[in-house]
């Protein structure tokens, strides 16, 4: 599959593994509705990583995006 939520819907129906992010099952693995396995074999994500031309002059449109995902969540 390539819909996180569905493969959330299918490991909690019964039907196997799902590979997602922690964050989106951090409740229902509190929950005990879900269970990590595998664990030694899920490297850390840091996080996602943007590539773009180093110029002085970015686009508006492209440097608003980069102020909006350099914002620190709360």
């Amino acid at each position: 599959m390539n819909d996180q939520d569905l493969m959330v819907d299918a490991a909690l129906d019964g039907a196997g593994f799902a590979y997602v992010f922690e964050a989106q099952v951090e409740a229902l693995l509190a929950k005990r509705k879900l269970v990590r396995v595998l664990a030694d074999w899920c490297p850390a994500y840091p996080g996602f990583f943007l590539y773009y031309p180093s110029r002085r002059q970015l686009p508006a449109a492209l440097r608003a995006f980069l102020d909006f995902a350099r914002t620190p969540v709360s």
